[in-house]
């Protein structure tokens, strides 16, 4: 077990001691700076993940929490008192502590202190834990209520994965599979920026697949609420790939910047503000409500597929 000294809980720059751990089949580096992932390789040290170009943007994995999205005007609104609130809230920018770590396994923690609590005025703990078992990446969020009243939350995962993937075709090869058709309506970014707008798209999902494209993203994320599946693949047909479970987060976002060579594929529960929201956040889409002394864990697995 690994214990880290007490520091201020925000940051505006990288940490340069990104903790590893490792299966006979994965590696994987994890930032303590939000709880990140970093890298996710495989055992030939072929890289996963985003190349993190700064032309297009450099994050990689970012933790959302308390909130998923943006809240209009960057503040939310609870019990009558407006709160500043970043687009995906602040965990993605705040230091999690080891709690724990070996060779394959790692948990981070953060926890509420001053400066969270004059934002979000709740006792909370999120636990972050990974582990590389085989060909898995496994990853799990535990939201805990620390405190004496309900308290709203949202999360999501953030992982931008390499477009193309280092096993061979283009990028116009890769495929999005879901586990079930995906007919329903999708959600895209309206009018105000990061906001969601109120009248739904057509799927761009053909019966189970998705053949992604830069010119998809113009507008922003896609941005599925009313989604069947709670699995995936990426990557190229006949070709190693990965596959990825969500078993409990029921929305979906895809992300890129038109060009970038990554495609982030978010697991959610919860989501932005829909353009001109002005309520409580209690009445927001997709707040939880987590009763004091509870909790609620949020998995995503990430395995690499050999055909």
């Amino acid at each position: 077990m690994r214990h880290a000294p007490s520091r201020r809980r925000y940051v505006l720059s990288r940490s340069d001691a990104r903790l590893t751990i490792a299966s006979s089949t994965l590696s994987a580096a994890i930032d303590p700076i939000g709880a990140e992932l970093w890298s996710l390789q495989d055992a030939a040290g072929r890289e996963m993940m985003t190349n993190a170009d700064p032309r297009w943007w450099t994050g990689h994995a970012p933790l959302l929490f308390p909130f998923v999205g943006r809240s209009r005007g960057d503040v939310y609104r609870l019990d009558g008192q407006d709160y500043p609130m970043p687009q995906h809230g602040f965990a993605r920018r705040s230091v999690f502590l080891p709690i724990e770590q070996d060779d394959n396994h790692l948990l981070l923690r953060l926890e509420a202190d001053h400066e969270t609590r004059a934002v979000y005025p709740f006792d909370f703990r999120l636990d972050m834990a990974f582990a590389c078992e085989g060909a898995t990446l496994r990853m799990t969020a535990t939201v805990t209520n620390r405190g004496e009243t309900a308290m709203p939350f949202s999360f999501g995962y953030h992982p931008a994965f390499a477009w193309p993937l280092p096993y061979g075709g283009t990028v116009e090869d890769h495929r999005i599979l879901f586990e079930a058709p995906e007919p329903a309506p999708i959600r895209k970014v309206g009018s105000e920026p990061g906001l969601i707008a109120h009248e739904p798209c057509p799927s761009p999902v053909n019966g189970d697949t998705l053949v992604p494209t830069y010119a998809l993203f113009d507008g922003d994320a896609l941005i599925w609420d009313d989604l069947a599946s709670r699995s995936l693949t990426w990557g190229v047909p006949g070709q190693p790939h990965l596959k990825i479970d969500f078993p409990d987060t029921p929305w979906l976002g895809l992300w890129q910047k038109p060009g970038a060579h990554y495609l982030c594929v978010e697991p959610w529960a919860g989501m932005a503000d829909l353009v001109g929201f002005t309520g409580d956040v209690w009445d927001k889409q997709g707040i939880m409500a987590l009763l004091p002394g509870d909790h609620r864990s949020f998995r995503m697995d990430v395995t690499l597929v050999s055909p």
